[in-house]
C-alpha cells in the first residue's frame, strides 16, 4: 500500500515537471526576448503546500495542485510561469517591505495579468480572459494606467470593496508572495534582474507588434527600471554652506592648550576656534506647484518629508530663512520661515492656494525681487515641486535649482540643462512622511 502511494506521488511529480517543462519551452518559442529571464527563474517542486509560492528567485509549485489546474485549463502552467516571471522582471518583490502588502500584492498581480492580456498569446489563454479584459479596461481608466505603481496609489486613495478584492484575487492571483519581505536575501538578485530587464526593454524595440502587443510590457518595464533617488541624501547635499558658531574640535590642538594651563597657570597657549563651516540650510526657497494636477495631499506629504529632513539638528541653523512659495500661473503666497515654530504652524494651519495652470517663470522672477530687496544673504538653492507641465525660464539663475517630480512622464517638457531633475516615489514619499510624523512627540 505504501509502495503504491509512493509510486503515485512519483508519477504526480514527474507529470508536473513535464508540464512545467513544456510551459517553459512554449514561452521561449513564442517570446524569444524572454530567454535570459526564463533561464534565470528557477522552478522547484514543493509538495502539499496547497499553493504555488514565489520568493523573488524561485517558483515553488505544488505538483498535485498543478495537475488539477492543468486538467481544467490546459494553458494554466504557462500562465503561472509567465505570471511569476513578470513579477521578477518588474522587480515586484524588491522593496515590497516598505509598502502596504495587501494593496501591493493585488496591484502587482493585476499589472502582471494586464501585461499578459495585452500579449494575447494562445499559449497562455484561459477561459476567464474576456472577463479579465473588461475589468482591466474600467480599472485602467480609474487608475490612470495599469502599472503596479499606479494601481497601488489608486487603491490607497480609493480602497476597493471586499467584493472587488475577491474578484481581482480570483482573476489575477496565481502565486503567493509570502517571501517578499526577505529584503537581505533578495538584494543580491536585484542587480541581476535589473540587467535582464534592461536587456528585455532593448529587445522589445525590435519585437514584432503584429504578433504581440507589448505596450503594457513597455510601460511596466519603464516604471521598474527607472532610476530611484534617495531624497534624504539629495536634500542634505543640496544645502547652503554657512558658518555656525560652535567649537571646531577638528582644528583644535589640546596638547598646546593643556601645556599652557600647566606651565603658566590660567593661560592656554591656544584658544579653540568658535566657528566651523557646516552644510546647514540658511537661505533656501521651496516652490510648490499648486496647479490642478498637483493634489493637495501629496504636496503636503512632500513638504512634511522635506521638513522632517530639514529639522534634523545637524542640518538646521539656529536661525533660518526659508521661503515657501506657492505658484500656479502666478505667485499665490509666500510664507517666510525663520524658526521651527513658524514651520510647525505652517504645516498645521497652512492652506494650498491656486490650482490653475502652471508657469515656472513667476517664481524665479519673484525670487529675483526678493534678492534685490536684500531678503537673502546667500541664496544657494531653489527646490521646485511640480508635475513638470509648465513653462521653464529661458536663462539660468546663479543659484542651484532642482525640479522634483513624482512620476516619469515622457510627454512632459524637458527640464533645462542647468537644473537638477529628481523623480520620487509617491507611495514612499507619503508613507515616510506619515511614519516620521507619527514618530514625533505629541
Amino acid at each position: 500500500m505504501t509502495t503504491d502511494r509512493t509510486d503515485r506521488q512519483t508519477q504526480i511529480r514527474e507529470l508536473a515537471a513535464q508540464i512545467m517543462g513544456l510551459a517553459h519551452d512554449g514561452l521561449i518559442i513564442n517570446m524569444r526576448f524572454l530567454d535570459t529571464a526564463l533561464s534565470r527563474l528557477k522552478t522547484e517542486c514543493r509538495e502539499r503546500t496547497g499553493a504555488h509560492l514565489y520568493d523573488g528567485e524561485t517558483l515553488y509549485y505544488d505538483p498535485a495542485l498543478l495537475l488539477r489546474q492543468y486538467k481544467n485549463e490546459p494553458h494554466y502552467a504557462a500562465r503561472l510561469y509567465l505570471h511569476t516571471l513578470l513579477h521578477c522582471i518588474f522587480y515586484h518583490g524588491f522593496g515590497a517591505d516598505k509598502l502596504e502588502p495587501a494593496y501591493w500584492d493585488m496591484a502587482t498581480d493585476i499589472a502582471v495579468e494586464s501585461t499578459i492580456a495585452d500579449m494575447d498569446l494562445h499559449l497562455t489563454r484561459l477561459s476567464s480572459d474576456d472577463m479579465l479584459r473588461d475589468r482591466l479596461e474600467v480599472l485602467g481608466r480609474q487608475a490612470g494606467g495599469l502599472t503596479a505603481e499606479k494601481l497601488y496609489r489608486h487603491f490607497r486613495i480609493e480602497e476597493p470593496s471586499e467584493r472587488a478584492k475577491e474578484e481581482w484575487h480570483k482573476l489575477c492571483h496565481y502565486d503567493e508572495h509570502i517571501y517578499w519581505d526577505r529584503k537581505e536575501e533578495l538584494e543580491l538578485s536585484q542587480a541581476e534582474w535589473r540587467r535582464i530587464s534592461e536587456r528585455i526593454k532593448a529587445d522589445l524595440k525590435s519585437f514584432s507588434r503584429d504578433k504581440n502587443n507589448a505596450e503594457s510590457m513597455e510601460q511596466n518595464l519603464r516604471e521598474a527600471t527607472r532610476e530611484r533617488y534617495d531624497y534624504t541624501d539629495f536634500l542634505r547635499r543640496f544645502m547652503v554652506s554657512g558658518e555656525s558658531m560652535q567649537i571646531n574640535d577638528d582644528e583644535f590642538d589640546y596638547i598646546y592648550y593643556t601645556y599652557g594651563l600647566d606651565t603658566y597657570g590660567n593661560m592656554p597657549l591656544v584658544e579653540p576656534l568658535e566657528y566651523k563651516d557646516s552644510n546647514k540650510i540658511k537661505d533656501f526657497v521651496i516652490a510648490l506647484d499648486t496647479s490642478a494636477s498637483c493634489r493637495g495631499r501629496i504636496v503636503q506629504a512632500f513638504l512634511q518629508k522635506t521638513y522632517n529632513i530639514m529639522q534634523e539638528s545637524e542640518n538646521f541653523f539656529h536661525r533660518i530663512n526659508v521661503h515657501i512659495i506657492q505658484c500656479d500661473s502666478e505667485v499665490r503666497q509666500d510664507i517666510k520661515i525663520t524658526e521651527r515654530r513658524e514651520f510647525d504652524a505652517f504645516m498645521e494651519q497652512g492652506k494650498l492656494t491656486g490650482f490653475g495652470s502652471t508657469d515656472f517663470r513667476p517664481v524665479f522672477e519673484y525670487v529675483e525681487t526678493l534678492r534685490e530687496a536684500g531678503e537673502f544673504d546667500e541664496l544657494k538653492g531653489l527646490l521646485y515641486f511640480t508635475d513638470g507641465y509648465g513653462v521653464y525660464p529661458a536663462s539660468m539663475p546663479d543659484y542651484d535649482v532642482a525640479f522634483v517630480f513624482l512620476h516619469e512622464d515622457e510627454n512632459a517638457p524637458k527640464v533645462p540643462p542647468w537644473a537638477i531633475r529628481i523623480v520620487l516615489d509617491e507611495e514612499e514619499l507619503e508613507e515616510d512622511a506619515e511614519a516620521a510624523t507619527a514618530a514625533q512627540p505629541r
